[in-house]
Order: structure tokens, then sequence, then C-alpha cells
């Protein structure tokens, strides 16, 4: 975030002397501090505040405290401050969290997932308490609040107060058990409680009568039982008072802040509404707002005169106004003095921007609406907020400037559009790169007052001079959204020739869109060579995150290429550079062990690749970039298919998902074609088919390197119609198909699918029983697969496949590589004997599972045909395909039928 963090929103405020005992509240607390969450909700002046410092200071567990102001909708701010309240009390928890939150892009998940491990460590009971909570209003905080709520550890309670209920999930946590409510009808003074405060804290000489009366005409409302005994003190006619205070709760706080500011000196009355300008009081800052000297002692008679000022540090530097009494003094000061209320804004915005508080400022500004102003310390303050990550305040600070205003700004217009698309916005794009564009037009410059130039504000010179080259830079990364490479590229070269030489982040940036430019396109070796260049450029500029970044998009262009060993030295090198600098683990590190898990499992070190996997795991998701929780997930699933677990490979594709995020990289193995390539697999052929309808993929499509990965698991599904119902039309289409696919792989130098699509087309000619003629293309699938170490890409087609490597075995075709795979495979032996027997009996159970795996029925209705749970018929699947020496359903049911074990399972 921009600027540094606010320590008085830190403090837990300073309890007071003379407080009207509450235990029946305290207990209250403490008899719901087991739960997930306490919700103190209730109107201004119900004493919320003052109550929960009394059970902190008595409940005797550490607690963190944060005052929440209207700045905190940013959830980055939010999330900064609420870790930080944290440490305040567990120093141990929340570092790698708040280095994740100055990570681009990261999901806010991430980032609570992160800290939700760190406090599931904490060995002693925490409580954090929100103040002031009714202040959010953001979408994403909310949101962001729950997931912490639903995770939340045993160790962990938290407290939030409010005006209003906040938008979280409370009906479902009351549902639970997990929500405790304290409301304004708990809150208000009892009778009781009411006499205390008016005759022994305020030490009035009243009747009980006169109490009751009190009491009944506030209903215990705390704060107006506060005002009226200021304006009591010292009346002669306490009765008459008494008698004549009614109205409802607006008239009444008005009635007796009148009161109470009437009987103030003329010098502290003109304080108490100038400074009501102001959210926070010091001082120094109140001297430049009213322009006297003597703020700070001021301050100190304030407090001491018990005139509702709230201390906000222990040394008695800042102060604020109870909220209730800060609106009635704003509410008078516009009354009274309604031309000084921008002044004084103005004065302030002043005073925080010579203190180095920019943020400040430009609230201040806003507020006194000196836009112009407003908008000169937006601008200056881009570069720190995008440094920050802080887009989404960066936006919203461009929002509240008039459109006029910021259409003459270059400098902000290009910046709007650039926290447009750092969330994945397109509308509003185009509008903000041509206001900026157009007064980068000098062909009508001197030829009148219609010149561009002469409306043109700019503040930032360094940043106007540097335009050309960000603004083409963001044409780039518009065009790459939209889905237009060709224009990507086009502006990505024109920002590489108006950069200067040194500015490597956005020569980085350049060059990285030309490679997804490239990537897009299926041009592989063009990719590559720009990657290269971004990962140099990032490197220079000491961007090593990025650099790691840059290593993961590197390999994945090198593992298309079908290169293997280039890729594993690609996330060796990336590693490398992160044990290589003090400090935290690097963002991007968890990812290397994830890709080098896949590398591994192909190679069939499923042992090996378990272990990267658990090393990515231990090392926390906030140490992986923003796409690192779903590659995980694709990785496992792929470890769990060579094992033969089909079930959990799909529940990993599930999570995988949901938990995609979409950027500028293309998706070129999307999640849902791996998840029909496992329905394949397992036998549901139709639920694969309805998949390829519902993409709209068909064999005469025009082919393209983004559903290259598609259109051959299409050709797959052909195939499997074809082996189950004879279909004839489906074997000659997916031949067509992948005859297709493989000039267009060839052409792109992408041998990873042409290996696949030669496995494939062996494959289908091995379907029609000729065997000679397939063992050409499976040959070819060797000689690419044997240098690299490809294992996975032919074992995994079961037993076809198997015969198929017997015969190349024969033949003398690649005899290392065969054996190998014939040994991952367990087929070293021909095992296509009917009657054969197998590497171990199947049980009775296990017979009862096989023979409805022959159907058409999925796991969950061969659960309930046999009367056993989804994760049993799951159990005795992987022990069916272990002992048939297999990895899959149509596998199983193919092995079966060779050892005729399901004619003997329809006569039991």
């Amino acid at each position: 975030m921009t600027g540094p963090l606010l320590q008085t929103k830190l403090h837990l405020p300073r309890g007071r002397h003379g407080l009207v005992a509450r235990p029946r509240l305290i207990e209250r607390l403490t008899r719901g501090s087991g739960s997930v969450l306490t919700l103190v909700s209730a109107p201004a002046g119900f004493g919320k505040t003052t109550l929960l410092t009394e059970w902190i200071a008595a409940d005797g567990r550490p607690a963190g405290w944060l005052s929440l102001d209207r700045r905190d909708n940013d959830p980055t701010t939010f999330w900064t401050y609420v870790i930080t309240a944290l440490r305040m009390v567990a120093p141990q928890v929340g570092a790698a969290a708040l280095a994740l939150l100055e990570s681009p892009r990261t999901p806010v998940e991430d980032v609570l997932a992160t800290l939700l491990n760190d406090l599931s460590t904490v060995p002693d009971d925490v409580v954090l308490v929100l103040d002031d909570y009714h202040v959010i209003d953001a979408h994403e905080v909310h949101e962001s609040m729950g997931f912490l709520l639903e995770h939340l550890p045993p160790q962990l309670h938290i407290v939030i107060a409010g005006r209003a209920d906040p938008a979280l999930p409370l009906a479902r946590m009351r549902v639970r058990g997990e929500l405790v409510e304290v409301r304004a009808v708990d809150l208000r003074f009892t009778p009781d409680e009411a006499a205390a405060y008016l005759t022994g804290v305020m030490g009035l000489a009243l009747t009980a009568h006169d109490v009751s009366t009190l009491e009944g005409r506030t209903e215990g409302w705390i704060a107006a039982l506060q005002l009226a005994a200021l304006s009591m003190q010292g009346r002669d006619d306490v009765a008459g008072f008494i008698a004549g205070f009614a109205g409802d709760d607006r008239y009444i706080v008005d009635y007796l802040a009148e009161e109470v500011l009437a009987r103030q000196p003329d010098h502290l009355h003109r304080f108490l509404l100038q400074t009501s300008a102001l959210e926070r009081l010091s001082g120094p800052l109140c001297d430049a707002v009213t322009g006297q000297d003597g703020g700070h002692g001021v301050l100190a008679a304030l407090e001491r005169a018990n005139l509702f000022l709230v201390p906000l540090d222990h040394r008695r530097r800042w102060y604020r106004y109870h909220h209730l009494f800060a609106d009635v003094l704003r509410a008078h000061l516009q009354g009274e003095q309604p031309d000084s209320v921008h002044e004084l804004h103005l004065r302030a915005s002043s005073w925080y921007e010579q203190n180095g508080e920019r943020s400040e400022a430009i609230r201040h500004a806003m507020a006194g609406e000196d836009f112009e102003r407003a908008a000169d310390l937006v601008e200056l303050a881009i570069p720190a907020t995008l440094q920050g990550r802080r887009e989404t305040t960066l936006r919203r600070w461009l929002e509240a400037l008039p459109e006029a205003l910021v259409q003459h700004r270059p400098v902000l217009s290009n910046g709007f559009a650039g926290s447009l698309m750092s969330t994945g916005e397109i509308e509003g794009v185009e509008a903000h790169l041509l206001d900026a564009e157009r007064w980068l037009d000098t062909t009508t410059a001197g030829q009148g007052s219609d010149a561009p130039s002469a409306g043109m504000v700019v503040v930032d010179d360094q940043a106007a001079r540097r335009l050309p080259g960000a603004i083409a830079v963001h044409r780039a990364g518009q065009a790459l959204l939209v889905g237009d490479p060709a224009a990507t590229r086009t502006h990505a070269r024109r920002a590489l020739d108006l950069v200067d030489e040194d500015d490597h982040v956005a020569r980085g940036a350049a060059d990285a869109l030309l490679g997804l430019a490239c990537w897009t396109s299926g041009d592989l070796v063009a990719a590559h060579r720009w990657y290269t260049d971004a990962m140099a450029s990032l490197g220079k500029a000491g961007y090593l995150s990025d650099v790691i970044g840059c290593a993961v998009v590197l390999a994945d262009i090198r593992i298309a290429q079908g290169r293997l060993r280039e890729a594993m030295s690609t996330y060796e090198r990336g590693l490398q550079v992160s044990t290589e600098q003090a400090g935290p683990v690097l963002r991007g590190v968890a990812d290397m062990h994830v890709g080098m898990s896949a590398l591994l499992r192909e190679r069939d070190d499923l042992e090996s690749a378990m272990r990267h996997l658990s090393t990515s795991r231990d090392l926390g998701e906030h140490v992986g970039l923003p796409r690192n929780r779903y590659r995980w997930r694709v990785a496992m699933a792929g470890v769990r298919e060579s094992e033969g677990d089909l079930g959990s490979a799909l529940d990993l594709l599930d999570e995988a998902e949901r938990l995609y995020v979409s950027d500028f990289h293309p998706d070129v193995r999307p999640v849902p074609a791996l998840r029909a390539r496992l329905w394949i697999a397992q036998g549901r052929l139709g639920e694969a088919l309805d998949w390829a309808r519902a993409q709209g993929l068909s064999v005469e499509d025009d082919l393209s390197y983004l559903r290259e990965f598609e259109h051959i698991t299409l050709a797959r599904a052909l195939l499997a119609r074809y082996e189950s119902e004879g279909a004839e039309r489906s074997h000659d289409e997916a031949v067509r198909l992948l005859g297709r696919l493989l000039r267009a792989a060839e052409d792109g130098d992408r041998t990873g699918s042409v290996i696949e699509i030669t496995v494939l087309q062996a494959l289908a000619l091995g379907m029609r029983g000729d065997v000679p003629a397939a063992l050409a293309p499976l040959e070819r699938a060797l000689m690419l697969a044997e240098p690299e170490g490809h294992v996975r890409i032919l074992v995994d087609e079961g037993p076809p496949m198997a015969v198929l490597l017997r015969a190349a075995a024969k033949r003398r075709i690649a005899p290392n590589h065969v054996r190998r795979l014939l040994t991952a495979s367990g087929a070293t032996q021909d095992r296509t004997t009917p009657g054969q027997v197998v590497i171990e009996p199947l049980s009775e159970r296990e017979l009862d599972v096989l023979r409805l795996l022959a159907t058409d029925l999925g796991g969950p209705d061969i659960a309930r045909r046999l009367i056993v749970s989804l994760n049993t018929v799951r159990t005795h699947t992987r022990n069916i395909y272990a002992k048939l020496g297999v990895n899959n359903r149509r596998a199983a049911v193919h092995r079966a039928e060779e050892l005729e074990l399901l004619v003997r399972t329809r006569h039991r």
C-alpha cells in the first residue's frame, strides 16, 4: 500500500476512569468468545467501543485492535491493517501474508490462506477487534472477510463493532451457533446503570424520579445521557431542564449539542467547529487548519473536560472526536460557517502533503472540491500507488474526479486505462487511451487555440515523457485481452521503439506481451525468444519474482515443443535464482516445484513427482503465482491418473476448475478437456461427447493452437466411440482429424503434440488390426520420445499400446526405450492369452464392481447399486486396476474380457 500505516488506528483505546460497571455484558462477551464471531451492532452513542475496551482489559487475552475508516475499503489497505493488528499481539504470524499483498494480482484468498496457516500454529487464544466496521462497503472486503470467518482456526476470535450489520453470512453463522450478538437493546443503560452514571460518575444531585425520567426519555441511550449530564452541570433548574427534555434521537442530540456548544468560550466553540472537518486531530494539524497556535494544549483541555475526545495513542499526540459528536459539530459548522468548509479541507490537504501523507492530502482536496489540486496529487501518487499494487485505490480516486478534468490530463487518462485493465476490464479502456493519445498528436500544434497542447495539464514531467511508450504497452495489453494477437505484436513493437533503453520494466513488459502474442498464435519459437528477452530485462530491473514467472512460461513453451530436458533446466535455473536471494522466499518458487513434478510424472518417476508437489504445498500458496493453486491440482491429478485413481483425479480437476485464474496467458490445456479425457478412460463416452458438442468442436473446424488440445481430445472420443460401438465413420473422422492436426503441429514445432498425435494414429490403426501399419507412426513417436524421456504419454494408453509395444520390441524399434515403456506399463510379458491368471485373484466384491464397470453406470450409481459408499467403490476400483495391471476403466474391462472374468462374473 502507498504511504505509512497510521499506527493510531492500531492502538487499543485507553480505558476511562469512572466507568459504569457492566458485568452482565462483560460476562456475555466472555461466554461468547468461544464462538467464531462476536457482533456488537448498535447506532452511534451506545458505548460499543467503551464496552469492548473494558472487556479486553478484564479478559486478559492478547487482543489486536483496528479502528477502521473509509480509506480501508481498498482490499490491500484493509488486509494490511488487519494483519498488522494481529502481528501486534502475535508477531510470529502474517509476515508472509504481508509480503504476498505486495505481489501483483495475487488473489486475496491466497493471502488469507497463508495468514490462516500461520494462525493455526499460534499456541494461545487471540482476539481481533474490528471497530467501526460500518464504514466498509466494498464487496471485495466483505467477500474476503467471509472467507476468513469460514476458515478461522479455533485460536482466533473475531469481534466486529459497528453501527449497522455487516454484509457477512450472519444467518448461516447463527444457525451453526458460531455467532454471538450484542445489540442496542443490550447496550442501553438499565435504570440502575443510568443512576450510577448520572449520580455517581457525573456527580449530579438527582432524585430517583429525575433519573427515571431521563432514562425513560433517552431509552438508555448512553450518548444522550452523557450530553444531558454535561448540560445539567452547573445548572440551577435541573428539574425544569429534565421536565422539558423531549424529542427523538436526532433532535435530542442536536438540542444537547447546542446546549453544550453554547456554553463553551468563543475560541473553544470556534476550534471545535473548524477541527470537525478532520477525522484525526493533532496539535500541528489543528494549528494549520484553524490558523491559530496552541492546538495541542486545546486538545489536552478538551480531553480533561471529557468533551467527546478519544485519544488514539498513548502519547496523546493524536485524537479523534466521538463520531456522534463529530457529526453534530459538522452540522453546526455547515450551518454557521458554510463558506469556510472548503477552505478548512484545503488547509488540511496542504498540511498532509507537506508531511508526506499524500493519500490524506488527496482525500481532503476532494472534500474541499479543489479537483484541480486533487488531480495534481493523484498524478504524482500514481507511481507509488502502482508499485504498492493499489490499483483499486487509484481507480477510486480517478472515478471521483470530474471526467472533463481527467480528459485534459494524459497521465491520468493513461493511468485510468491501466487501472481498469489490471482487473481484466475492457469497457472504458479505449476511451481513456484515446484521451491520452490525443495530447500526443502534434500535427495541429500552432494552429490556434484548438491545438491539443493548449489545454493539456501535466504535473509529472517524467511520466509525460514516457507516455508514448506507456500507452503503446497498454494498447498491446488491451489487444491481447480482446483476442487480437496481431495487434498486440504491433503495439508491443512500437512500445519497444518508444521506451528508453534503460527502462527495463517497460521493455520487459513489451517483450512479454510479444511473447504472449506469439504463444497464443502457436509460434513457440518466437514466443520463447521474446520471453527470454523479457526475463533478462526484468532481471536487470530487479523484479526477481517476475523473472521466476517468466521461467514458468518458458518451461511451458519447451514442454509444448517436447523438449522436456530444457524445461527441467529452466525450472532448475528459476529455483537457483530464488535460493541466491536473502530474505523471504520469492513468489513463484512453489510453481517451480509444481512444474518439475509434472515433468517427473511424465518420466514415470511418480515418487519424485509427489515429493516436489509436497514441497510446493509445504512452502505455502503465498509463494506461488496466482495460477499456482490451479496448476498444483492439475499436476496432482496427473499423478493420480498414472496411479490408476481416476476418481481422485477427477475430483482434483473439479477443484482446479474452480480455482482457475484467467490472465493474459493462453489456456492451451483447458481443464474441461482434461476432464473429458478422464471420462473417456473411465468409459463415460457419452459425457465426453457431450463436452465436445458443448464446445462446438467438429472434425471440420479450422485448426488453431489455442484449440489443438481440445481437437486431439475430440479425436480420442471418436476413436473410443469406434472401439465401443464399431462406428466406422467415427474412426474415419478421427483419422482425418489427426492427419490435419499432425501437419499443423509439425509446422508450429510443437513436438509434444506430434508425439501424442502419432501415438493416436498408431492406436487407430491397431484398432483395425493392422499392427504392421501401426508401427510406422509408433516408431516416429518413439524416436521423438526417447531422447527427452517421454513415458506416460505412451504408457497411459494401456493394454492396446502394450500390444503395439510388444510388436515394436520384436521389430527392434527403439529397443531400450520400448523395454522401459513395457516395464512401466507392467506389460513385459504377453498377457493376451484368454484365461491367463491375474497378478492376484479378485475378491468377490471386486468381481461385483468389475461387472458394473463394464456397464455405463457412473461411480455414484455403482455405489448405490452395491449399497456402499463412493469411496468404497473407488478403493475396490483401485485394487482391480492394480490386480489387472491396468490404469483406467476401459483398459480394466478390456483386460477382464481377455481373461474371461466377466463371463465368470455373469455366471456367479
